[in-house]
């Protein structure tokens, strides 16, 4: 059973933090190696002219788990969806009453949720024993229920049929290609088609229609840790081994058409803005790069600048309404806001204190008033089972 308790507020100051970071406590998959990284400009945290301006925050609730962890945060429909080993809660985000929580029937050390995405009518969640589960979004008054294991049965009997459906994996160990063969690390939606991305070094693309695999990429020569797809069917992943990868797809194909190359180290977590313009990045080495897409640049997306401020590894991002907010290993949520600033581009407007380990996931939602000002309610979870649910308030600039 969950509690849900009230905790005093939290001011806001723009300090600079340190803490020790345990790397063993991160569950994104971790690269041995680390590529040359030149920096020609960064980002200060100074405040510059912004549309929106944030006036205050506070920290207005926590869900306490009696689990572990929080491994992932994803909001739909007003409701909040919180992993936590292999269990999903779920909130009421109008009253924070705990409605629902469901789980399949594994071990949770093998089971753990990594990634949560929706559909219309499904839930999708991944892994760590290398399946995509699919489940039935109810109505109100009704639990949730497991619809589907990703591949499907159906699936791996059709093409277990053929030898050539097989692919190595390791010395005496094959498995059919729709499979993944470790842990299903992220998820993304886009129209008829899911991506799953895996500490296997593919990326598989799936029919939501009928739950079939279509396409599996290797996609880089280390862990791959996060997806995001724009509108336009553009890919993006992010992996251990400090690359981002660009993919498109012809002829039901994905293609790669450019590889991103800055981070020092592993790559933990993609964000897009609404137009798919701008990629947001973030990684061990405690950098937030900015991408700039340029359709007629051989280079194809350009890094301009790395925004600073965390002192830990960066382990989640989310963009919601020109806002990015980002959770990091040294237990601080950072709102970064759009500057007039050419040069610089964003700056980090807020920073929320009060986790007690690292902030492993984040999301948000805004509430705007008849005079356009509103609240961002921003989420986080931590690996210590903590939920908290910040409330910054906004003015808008006219």
């Amino acid at each position: 059973m969950k509690e849900i308790m009230e905790v005093s507020t939290w001011f806001c100051n723009n300090g600079q933090y340190s803490s020790t970071y345990d790397q063993n406590s991160n569950s994104e998959k971790q690269s041995t190696t680390s590529t040359t990284y030149e920096e020609t400009s960064s980002c200060s945290i100074d405040t510059f002219a912004s549309p929106k301006s944030f006036k205050s925050y506070s920290c207005v609730a926590t869900f306490n788990t009696l689990t572990p962890q929080i491994s992932h945060l994803a909001i739909h429909n007003n409701i909040l969806y919180a992993a936590s080993l292999n269990e999903i809660t779920v909130f009421d985000l109008k009253t924070y009453e705990q409605i629902d929580t469901f789980s399949h029937q594994t071990i949770s050390s093998f089971g753990i949720v990594k990634s949560i995405a929706f559909s219309k009518t499904k839930i999708f969640t991944a892994h760590q024993d290398c399946k995509i589960r699919v489940w039935q979004l109810p109505p109100s008054s009704e639990k949730h229920q497991l619809h589907s294991t990703l591949p499907t049965l159906k699936d791996r009997i059709r093409r277990g049929i053929s030898p050539k459906n097989y692919v190595q994996i390791r010395r005496h160990k094959q498995k059919l290609w729709i499979e993944h063969a470790d842990t299903v690390s992220g998820l993304a939606v886009n129209e008829e088609l899911m991506y799953s991305v895996s500490w296997d070094k593919t990326f598989k693309i799936w029919n939501m229609s009928n739950f079939t695999c279509l396409e599996s990429v290797i996609g880089h020569v280390d862990a791959l840790n996060a997806i995001v797809v724009s509108h336009d069917g553009v890919v993006y992943t992010a992996s251990a081994d400090g690359e981002i990868k660009v993919w498109q797809r012809e002829k039901n194909k994905h293609i790669l058409v450019a590889t991103l190359k800055k981070h020092k180290s592993t790559v933990n977590a993609l964000a897009l803005n609404k137009e798919g313009s701008v990629l947001f990045s973030g990684g061990c080495d405690e950098k937030i790069l900015v991408w700039e897409r340029e359709e007629y640049c051989a280079d194809y997306m350009l890094a301009t600048w790395p925004l600073r401020g965390h002192k830990g590894a960066i382990l989640c991002l989310i963009y919601i309404n020109d806002v990015l907010i980002s959770g990091s290993s040294d237990k601080n949520v950072r709102i970064w806001q759009k500057s007039s600033n050419t040069e610089c581009g964003y700056f980090c407007s807020l920073v929320l204190e009060g986790h007690c380990k690292p902030v492993k996931s984040v999301t948000a939602a805004w509430e705007w008033d008849d005079d356009n000002n509103g609240a961002l309610s921003v989420f986080s979870g931590s690996l210590d089972g903590e939920i908290r649910i910040w409330e910054v308030i906004v003015s808008t600039s006219h």
